[in-house]
């Protein structure tokens, strides 16, 4: 299994982009997906998260700001961001929870981050 994560890159303060992550290989089941980031000196933290059922999740930080959504036939998630903040400024991973089989249990995998730059 393979997560692939696209989109990140430089934007002004008050600039959008929007980051795309796709699922592959021996998939079963594709349960709850997610977008954590990680800031230089900082611990990873959960930006977004979304069930396979639609139900979604938020950091405080970044309500209003970002949708999380998710195309269950794709296999794939994304998080438009809007506002950016330098704060913002971070690598972002995504991850997502699989079922290999139907007989295996369910397991976390990570994409390879992606660098999203916000300029004052």
């Amino acid at each position: 299994v393979q997560l692939q994560a696209s989109g990140g890159g430089l934007v002004q303060a008050g600039g959008s982009l929007k980051l795309s992550c796709a699922a592959s290989g021996s998939i079963y089941r594709l349960n709850g997906m997610g977008w954590y980031r990680q800031a230089p000196g900082k611990e990873r933290e959960l930006v977004a998260a979304i069930t396979s059922d639609g139900s979604t999740n938020y950091a405080n930080s970044v309500k209003g700001r970002f949708t999380i959504s998710r195309d269950n036939a794709k296999n794939t998630v994304n998080l438009q961001m809007n506002s950016l903040r330098p704060e913002d400024t971070a690598v972002y991973y995504c991850n997502a929870a699989i079922k290999r089989s139907r007989y295996s249990g369910e397991n976390d995998y990570w994409g390879q981050g992606d660098q999203v730059t916000v300029s004052s």
